[in-house]
């Protein structure tokens, strides 16, 4: 790979492209920051019992301490996407990562449950803020070989921090550090969050900001309302038993998000540009990215239940099963770069296919020793590091840099309300599985497997390169 200055869509021609040594600083910078957001997505489950207990939180306020991250999250990330685009990708991250730290402390330090949902919204605000600049920061600093290699970083550190969150989480509340218990969880954050904040204007390079436009009002609000209309009834409605408002704010939904859409085509500075839509592999990626993750969330929730209800395993003991799923997905990380190049877009139906291989192999060892999961778990964990990945690479690879935070606000979007719908449509099956959790974990893996399989047919509309 040349390290000339090579001019990228988006980049002056007199400005030099970062020195090798510096976009790698940029780039550990940057993923810490989507590991810690995504490590804490992730994380708070396996603390939820120590919550209860230590402030006294009834079952609706425990529900809100992980419903309020996900949909601040998933309902601000295009609009944090945008304000990339506008205000600067990096001055948008370094205040998300800001913000993020900051109700990470509160969070650690919260007297009662309302104060713990309310920090809880704010992380989530924070991270709808820094997640889109990222792929954002990727797609105009790195060139060729160099952004994919850095895209399969970028989905290595977000498997892993979703991964190893409940191994994580088990062995800080374990650890008891300094007495905090399950504070701890949410305090890591802290100095992780202000090391990092210090090193963003010394290794982050900044990038021409889109002018001579503004931020789209009418679509920000209309695609926020939508986003809360959909993921609030997805999040509330098995524990309630689908009451009628559900329904009519699912159907809400629908009239809100179509109102979005034709604001974008008719609206001078859309929030979205609609050209984005005209590139098969953005629109096809889009929706392969929340079919995939629809059988993610699912299995990682659904998963933990069956081992620490269904099995008796401790937080940790269960997390510590959760290395054989990392291991695979590591391996297959690696490595998932140098397959995509010689397979293109079959590196997601081949990982699409091992991940359903090896819930195979998990259905086959429900009822048997708790060893025997270890290798279903581990092609699980390889067939989600083969299609995670390569995916922000194969999505992305035809978006320009003016509207590169924008498109990465608009997948991560799609991703996260993938995660919300799988958890609600795998739990209407397991929970309405009649029997021991043994087989409610058993009736949801067939879902997982399902999704898997139309995501396979759905790599097959991409471009083949």
């Amino acid at each position: 790979m040349s390290h000339t200055a090579t001019p990228v869509a988006g980049r002056h021609p007199r400005e030099a492209a970062p020195s090798p040594t510096a976009s790698i600083g940029a780039l550990l910078v940057l993923l810490t920051g989507v590991f810690i957001t995504t490590l804490d997505f992730f994380i708070v489950n396996v603390a939820i019992p120590d919550i209860q207990t230590g402030l006294g939180a009834g079952a609706t306020a425990i529900q809100w301490v992980v419903a309020g991250f996900g949909l601040a999250l998933g309902s601000g990330l295009i609009t944090g996407g945008r304000l990339g685009d506008l205000a600067g990708r990096r001055r948008m991250y370094a205040l998300g990562l800001a913000v993020f730290t900051a109700a990470s402390l509160a969070c650690g330090l919260a007297p009662s449950p309302a104060t713990l949902i309310g920090a809880r919204v704010v992380q989530g605000i924070a991270a709808a803020l820094l997640m889109p600049q990222v792929l954002g920061i990727i797609n105009g600093v790195f060139t060729g070989e160099a952004r994919a290699k850095a895209f399969t970083a970028y989905g290595l550190a977000m498997g892993l921090g979703g991964v190893f969150g409940q191994l994580i989480g088990g062995a800080l509340i374990q650890a008891n550090l300094f007495g905090t218990g399950w504070r701890s969880i949410f305090l890591i954050n802290v100095p992780v969050g202000v090391v990092t904040l210090a090193l963003v204007r010394r290794t982050v390079p900044s990038q021409p900001r889109t002018t001579g436009t503004r931020l789209d009002v009418t679509g920000t609000v209309l695609v926020t309302l939508g986003l809360i209309a959909l993921v609030l009834p997805l999040i509330e409605g098995r524990r309630l038993g689908w009451p009628a408002w559900t329904w009519a704010s699912l159907a809400a939904s629908a009239v809100l998000l179509a109102a979005f859409a034709l604001s974008q085509h008719r609206g001078s500075a859309p929030l979205v540009a609609p050209a984005l839509f005209r590139q098969p592999a953005f629109r096809v990626g889009s929706g392969l990215a929340l079919v995939y993750t629809l059988a993610m969330a699912s299995f990682f929730l659904y998963l933990a239940l069956y081992l620490q209800q269904g099995r008796g395993l401790s937080a940790l003991e269960s997390g510590l099963l959760f290395v054989a799923l990392g291991a695979g997905y590591f391996a297959a990380s690696t490595r998932a770069t140098a397959i995509a190049a010689r397979l293109g877009r079959q590196v997601l139906a081949l990982g699409a296919a091992v991940q359903a291989a090896g819930c195979v192999l998990l259905l086959a060892a429900i009822g048997h020793a708790i060893g025997w999961l270890i290798p279903g778990l581990a092609l699980v964990g390889a067939g989600m590091g083969f299609v995670l990945a390569p995916l922000s690479a194969l999505v992305l690879s035809g978006v320009t840099d003016r509207h590169a935070a924008s498109a990465a606000g608009v997948l991560s979007t799609a991703q996260q309300v993938g995660n919300a719908l799988g958890v609600a449509l795998v739990g209407i099956v397991f929970y309405g599985a009649l029997g021991e959790v043994a087989d409610a974990f058993r009736a949801s893996l067939l879902p997982v497997m399902a999704f898997c399989g139309v995501t396979a047919a759905l790599a097959q509309l991409l471009p083949k390169r």
